[in-house]
């Protein structure tokens, strides 16, 4: 699972939510070196010669292009949301791409969690609802990993507040 609970000496109870990354550094390294190689292999026939010189630089854009593309969908994909479960606080910090930092905090007494199997704006829809807002939790996550999210939520606010 993208996700994983973990709990603290002091009854703290902590969840850490990452999308699924298809590509790591290696595998990167690896896309990269054979898309180039396979781009300049039918080059090789035109070495040495006015034609290489003039293909040239758009091989080189489009592997710069390439590059820059997978670069940006990484960034884009480093996305964590940490739900920090206290007695007297929830807190929701989502850190997304660019260093945006979102946060929501509400008493985990009136705190209620919500799934929408259809009509949001993704297939089983998972939120947070209290202090007058509803927010959306891990929203990078599948449909089952949502509904299996789901129970585990419940039951964790179950027992925060029953400690308080």
């Amino acid at each position: 699972m993208p996700y994983r609970w973990s709990d603290a000496p002091d009854g703290t109870k902590r969840l850490r939510l990452t999308p699924w990354s298809a590509l790591s550094r290696s595998g990167f390294a690896w896309f990269i070196g054979v898309t180039a190689a396979l781009i300049i292999l039918p080059l090789l026939s035109v070495i040495a010669t006015p034609v290489f010189w003039g293909l040239l630089p758009f091989v080189l854009l489009a592997m710069a292009t390439v590059w820059i593309a997978l670069k940006r969908s990484w960034s884009d994909h480093a996305i964590t949301e940490d739900l920090v479960l206290t007695p007297d606080l929830i807190t929701l910090t989502r850190h997304g791409p660019r260093k945006r930092v979102q946060s929501w905090q509400a008493n985990p007494y009136w705190v209620s969690v919500h799934i929408r199997p259809q009509g949001g704006p993704v297939p089983d829809y998972l939120t947070l609802r209290g202090e007058g807002r509803e927010v959306e939790i891990g929203p990078f996550l599948t449909p089952p990993e949502r509904r299996a999210l789901l129970p585990e939520l419940q039951t964790a606010l179950a027992r925060t507040r029953q400690k308080a």
